[in-house]
C-alpha cells in the first residue's frame, strides 16, 4: 500500500444495537485503522461499546456475500441479479397462482429496524405479496410492549421511555441494560447513566431471577420466580392504589378506568404475590413505599417480562404503577419522545400503523392478528400442517428464525419442506441455508443511516444522519433496491403485463431512495419547516452539515397532544388485558403453591444476554467471540450438588420439544431452582458458510423453548421460564480402535 494514501475521517451513528453511539472512523485510502467513540456526538458522548469495532469485521467479512447464489442439488452457484430477482418473482407468484396468495409468507428479523432503507420500503413488498401470513421478531421480543400502547394510548409506538437523566428512582424488572445498552429504552453509555442517577442521590433497583450485570450495580436487588412477575406488580399497584391514595397528578382527568383497576387489585395483596414470587410482602411493600415517596420515579421492564406467559399484563401494569404514582409524562418518570422522523405523529405517509388486533386469526391455532402480522410461534404449524392456506413458500428480509423462535428445530424441518425460499441477507446461515435463492445486501458502512425506531425510543430527543462511508460495488443491491425491484415484479407478473403507472412510480421511488423519503419526514416533523416558519427547519441538509448529530433537548411533557386514542384519553383498563386477569387467576389460585422446583424435579430456564453478542448475527466477528466460551448453562450450587453436576461438567438439559448437551457454570448469580441460558448460539447446523461462528457453536436456547407457550392477548413467545430437566452427561465413550 502506498505511503501517500491519503487519510481521511468519517462520523457516524453505530447501527449494531439500539444504543445508536456515535462513532469516529479514520481511515486510510479505503482501509478501516480505528474506529472509537466520537467525544462530540451530544447523545453519547464518546461512548462506544466492543461491538462498535465489529463494523470493520463485518464490512472486510470474507464470508459475506456479495452476489446473489441458487441453490443446486450440488451445491451453491452464482447468478446475476436480473436473473435472481426474475427467478424470486416467478417462483412466488407461481405458488401464489396455485394455492393462494396466503401460501407465501414472509419473516423479518431484527435488523430491519437498524437499516432505514428496508425501514421505508420493506413494508410495500410485503403488502404487496397481499398475504396474511407475515411474520417477525416483533413476536419474540416485544410485542407486549406494543400491544399494550395500543390498548392504552391508542398506537402501538407511543412506548413511554424513562426519563433516565432526570429520574431518581428506576425499578428495573427482568431487563439488563448494561448488557443491552439499553433496550426499547436508547441510551448510550448506560454505566454512566446509571452512576449518575446513583451519584445525584437516586437509587437503582433491579428484580430479576438473576444477579445481571446490572443487578451488581444497583443499591437493590431482589431475586424473583419466573414468570411470577405480574403478581408482583399487581401487587405493587395494589399498595399505590387501596394502601394509599392515587395520584394521577395532571392526568388524571385524562384516565379512563380508574376506578376498575383500583377494584381489580383488591384481591393481588402482597401476601398473595409473596406465595408464588419467592419476594417476602415486607420485601415488596419496602419496593412500593421506595417508588411512591421518591422524587421521581419510572419503573421499567423489558425482555424477562415480555417473553413470558405473561407479558402483556406485565408490561399494562408497569404504565399503571407509573400512571397511578403520578409518574406518566413528567420529568424524571416515564415520557414520550418527539422525534424529528415522527413514526407516531407523523405525516400519514411517513407514520408507522398505529396498530390492530384480531382481523383474522393463524389457520392451524387461531392465534390473533397485531398489527398486520401474525406471532412467529406458529410458523412451522402453518408450513407442516396440510389444508387450504398452508404455507408453502417463505421471504425472509435478515432474519435468522431457526435460531431466534421457538422450537427451532421443528421450523427447521419445516422450512425444508417448502416448495420456494428466497432471503434477503449477507450470510448463509441456519436459516438461509434452506433458501433457494440468496440475495446479499451491502455492508452496513456501503449505505447512508439514520435511526427511525431508535430516536422513537430514546431517552433524549436527537436526530443524526451518516452518509456511507464506502461506495458499494457497481453490481451491489441496498436492500431496498432488492425489494423495490422484486416488488415491481411481482406486481407485472399479477397484471400480466406492465403498467404504465406502475412503471413510473417505480422509477420515481428509484431515484428517490431512502434519503429522499427521510428528507421530506424531517421537513414535515416537528422541528422541520413545517412547524418552524420563520426559521430554517431540520432538514436532511442540516443534517449533513451536523455529522456528529443535532440535539433536540430532554424529553419533554406532551400528554394529552400526543395521545393517539380516537378520545384523547388514556385507557387504563382495557378490556382485553382485564379479561387475562382469569388466566393469572387460574394459574396462580389464593390456595399455596409448590415452588419453582416441581414434584418431578423440572428447574425453569430463562435466557440471558452479553454485551458482546447481538442475537445471533455477530458470531461471525472474531473478536467479540474471543474469550471464555459464554454459551454455558449458569446453575446455582445447591442445584448443582444436588443433580451431580460441578462447574465446566457437561449436562444433558430436556424440554417438552428438544434436547441439548451443554457445559454447566455454577455461581450463586442465580437464584435456587432457575438455570438460564444465553440466546443467538446454535451454530452447528451442516451447510452454513459462518467459520468463525461455527468455531465458536455452542447450542440453540431455542431448541428447548417451546412454540405453544406464549403470551395469550398478543401471541408472544413465552421463552422464558420454560420447564426443563437437567442431568450430567454420559462418560464419552471410548474411541473405536482403527483396523489394521
Amino acid at each position: 500500500m502506498s505511503t501517500t494514501e491519503a487519510s481521511r475521517v468519517h462520523f457516524r451513528t453505530c447501527n449494531l444495537c439500539e444504543a445508536m453511539c456515535g462513532l469516529r472512523i479514520e481511515l486510510k485510502g479505503e482501509r478501516i485503522t480505528s474506529i472509537r467513540g466520537d467525544d462530540e456526538d451530544p447523545f453519547s458522548r464518546g461512548h462506544v461499546c466492543p461491538k462498535a469495532l465489529a463494523l470493520k469485521d463485518l464490512h472486510e467479512d470474507p464470508d459475506r456475500l456479495r452476489h446473489p447464489l441458487r441453490r443446486k442439488a450440488t451445491g451453491w452457484e452464482q447468478v446475476s441479479w436480473s436473473e435472481a430477482l426474475d427467478e424470486a418473482a416467478r417462483k412466488l407468484h407461481a405458488v401464489q397462482e396455485a394455492h393462494g396468495k396466503d401460501a407465501v409468507a414472509t419473516y423479518l428479523g431484527n435488523p430491519n429496524v437498524h437499516n432505514l432503507g428496508n425501514m421505508v420500503f420493506a413494508p410495500a413488498l410485503v403488502k404487496t405479496l397481499r398475504s396474511r401470513n407475515r411474520f417477525s421478531a416483533t413476536s419474540v421480543d416485544q410485542l407486549p410492549h406494543q400491544f399494550v400502547s395500543y390498548a392504552m394510548f391508542g398506537h402501538q409506538l407511543l412506548i413511554p421511555i424513562p426519563d433516565l437523566d432526570h429520574t431518581k428512582h428506576l425499578l428495573v424488572l427482568g431487563a439488563n441494560p448494561l448488557a443491552s445498552n439499553g433496550s426499547l429504552m436508547t441510551a448510550p453509555d448506560i454505566r454512566a447513566r446509571l452512576r449518575a442517577l446513583q451519584e445525584r442521590g437516586g437509587k437503582l433497583v433491579v428484580v430479576d431471577p438473576r444477579r445481571t450485570e446490572t443487578a451488581a450495580i444497583a443499591d437493590t436487588h431482589v431475586f424473583i420466580r419466573p414468570g411470577t412477575d405480574a403478581l408482583l406488580l399487581l401487587a405493587l399497584v395494589h399498595v399505590a392504589l387501596v394502601e394509599h391514595p392515587p395520584r394521577p397528578h395532571h392526568l388524571s382527568t385524562r384516565l379512563e378506568g380508574l376506578d376498575a383497576v383500583k377494584a381489580l387489585v383488591r384481591d393481588f395483596p402482597p401476601e398473595r404475590a409473596a406465595r408464588y414470587t419467592g419476594v417476602s410482602a415486607e420485601v415488596i411493600r419496602g419496593l412500593a413505599r421506595d417508588f411512591i415517596t421518591a422524587e421521581s420515579a419510572v419503573c421499567y421492564g423489558r425482555m424477562g417480562l415480555s417473553t413470558q406467559p405473561f407479558g402483556s399484563l406485565c408490561q399494562w401494569l408497569i404504565n399503571v404503577l407509573n400512571i397511578t404514582t403520578g409518574n406518566l409524562d413528567r420529568r424524571g418518570g416515564a415520557m414520550f419522545t418527539q422525534p424529528a422522523f415522527d413514526i407516531v405523529g407523523g405525516p400519514r405517509a411517513m407514520a408507522l400503523g398505529r396498530g390492530s388486533l384480531g382481523r383474522w386469526r393463524s389457520r392451524v391455532r387461531g392465534l390473533p392478528e397485531f398489527g398486520g402480522e401474525l406471532p412467529s410461534a406458529v410458523m412451522a404449524e402453518e408450513m407442516l400442517t396440510p389444508g387450504d392456506g398452508r404455507i408453502r413458500a417463505l421471504v425472509t428480509l435478515a432474519g435468522n428464525p431457526v435460531l431466534s423462535t421457538p422450537n427451532g428445530a421443528r421450523l427447521e424441518r419445516a422450512l425444508a419442506g417448502l416448495d420456494f425460499m428466497v432471503s434477503l441477507d449477507p450470510y448463509l446461515n441456519e436459516t438461509t441455508r434452506h433458501a433457494h435463492l440468496i440475495l446479499p445486501p451491502v455492508s452496513p458502512l456501503e449505505r447512508g443511516h439514520y435511526d427511525v425506531a431508535f430516536h422513537a425510543l430514546a431517552v433524549r430527543n436527537t436526530a443524526k444522519y451518516s452518509p456511507p462511508l464506502f461506495e458499494p460495488a457497481p453490481d451491489a443491491h441496498e436492500d431496498w433496491q432488492t425489494t423495490l425491484e422484486l416488488q415491481h415484479r411481482l406486481e407485472n407478473l399479477r397484471r400480466g403485463r406492465p403498467s404504465l403507472r406502475k412503471t413510473l412510480l417505480h422509477q420515481t421511488l428509484r431515484r428517490m431512495g431512502p434519503e429522499r423519503l427521510l428528507d421530506i419526514g424531517l421537513r414535515m416533523g416537528p422541528y422541520g419547516a413545517r412547524f418552524n416558519p420563520l426559521r430554517k427547519g431540520l432538514s436532511l441538509a442540516k443534517l449533513r452539515e451536523s455529522p456528529h448529530g443535532v440535539d433536540l433537548g430532554p424529553l419533554q411533557p406532551c400528554l394529552p397532544g400526543r395521545l393517539q386514542t380516537k378520545d384523547r384519553r388514556i385507557h387504563l383498563a382495557p378490556e382485553v388485558l382485564l379479561a387475562d386477569l382469569q388466566r393469572l387467576r387460574d394459574t396462580f389460585p389464593e390456595s399455596p403453591a409448590p415452588g419453582v422446583e416441581t414434584a418431578d424435579g423440572r428447574l425453569l430456564l430463562i435466557g440471558r444476554r452479553h454485551l458482546r453478542d447481538n442475537n445471533s448475527w455477530m458470531h461471525n466477528v472474531r473478536g467479540l467471540v474471543k474469550g471464555k466460551p459464554r454459551c454455558t448453562l449458569m446453575m446455582h450450587p445447591d442445584d448443582a450438588a444436588r443433580l451431580g453436576l460441578s462447574d465446566g461438567m457437561d449436562a444433558i438439559v430436556t424440554s417438552r420439544v428438544g434436547e441439548v448437551t451443554v457445559p454447566v457454570a455454577v455461581t450463586d448469580d442465580i437464584m435456587p431452582g432457575v438455570v438460564s441460558l444465553p440466546h443467538g448460539y446454535g451454530h452447528r447446523r451442516e451447510g452454513t458458510g459462518q467459520r468463525i461462528a461455527a468455531e465458536h457453536a455452542g447450542i440453540s436456547h431455542n431448541d428447548l423453548t417451546d412454540e405453544l407457550a406464549v403470551d395469550a392477548p398478543s401471541g408472544n413467545a413465552a421463552f422464558n421460564g420454560t420447564p426443563v430437566t437437567v442431568k450430567p452427561a454420559e462418560a464419552p465413550r471410548a474411541a473405536a480402535t482403527p483396523a489394521a
